[in-house]
């Protein structure tokens, strides 16, 4: 059974792909586009899983506090998690050892030990004005390697707020072979990442069967039809009736 989330679902990805875009993000009302492929996301997790790892002590079994919308970098950031052995908690959770909250969420982070700060600025910017405390993700991922060795047990007792990896990973499969997606397919999507089902439907499902993912953030409607043509989109991740 699988003891890696991470690795169960980019190393199948890597070994068939790892060049093809991964995830394309997109936000519509900036004009942004980022696409991303299996190695630069692999890169970023492990960049995030040696962050946790060298700056916060994090040992597999710790848990992560997650407020932070459907983005690449969360997308990245989730499965450096992984890597780590964490286990996401979607929300405000006061117990976790480290959160992970977007720059204009700041006033909702819980009491973690640390607090990892996302601007998710396509540049790399910092967020402005970090309060006294926290640590500017983009600012100090950077600077971390870009490859992850696991040390000890690679598996920590729950992966996404309270369900194990396989468990996630069994649901992800159910809702990929629910819509028919195969590794060829590119889905796109608008929907959240704000509870852990629909983390799962959005985007453990889309790489459990090494599909690629089109993210759109705050979406323009008018610029659907042309966008999904330029992607080359086969499918959307509309919930399976």
């Amino acid at each position: 059974m699988a003891s890696n989330l991470t690795q169960t679902l980019l190393d199948p990805i890597l070994a068939a792909d790892p060049a093809g875009p991964r995830v394309t993000f997109y936000d519509d009302a900036t004009g942004e586009r980022v696409e991303v492929s299996a190695v630069t996301l692999a890169n970023w997790a492990a960049k995030t899983a040696n962050l946790l790892r060298d700056e916060f002590a994090f040992e597999t079994g710790g848990r992560v506090s997650v407020l932070l919308p459907a983005h690449w970098q969360t997308a990245a950031a989730l499965l450096g998690v992984w890597w780590a052995g964490g286990e996401v908690v979607i929300g405000a959770d006061d117990s976790a050892d480290v959160a992970m909250v977007s720059g204009d969420r700041l006033d909702e982070s819980p009491e973690a030990d640390e607090v990892l700060a996302f601007s998710l600025d396509a540049f790399g910017k910092a967020v402005p004005d970090l309060p006294i405390g926290m640590t500017d993700y983009a600012t100090s991922v950077r600077v971390h390697g870009d490859q992850f060795r696991v040390a000890g047990s690679a598996s920590a007792g729950a992966a996404l707020d309270g369900r194990s990896v396989d468990e996630v990973l069994a649901a992800a499969r159910e809702r990929a072979d629910a819509r028919s997606w195969t590794a060829s397919d590119r889905i796109a999507s608008s929907a959240s990442w704000n509870t852990a089902d629909e983390l799962i439907d959005g985007l453990l499902s889309v790489l459990v069967v090494g599909a690629s993912l089109v993210q759109v953030a705050n979406p323009d409607e008018t610029k659907s039809e042309r966008r999904a043509e330029t992607e080359k989109v086969t499918a959307t991740a509309a919930q399976p009736g």
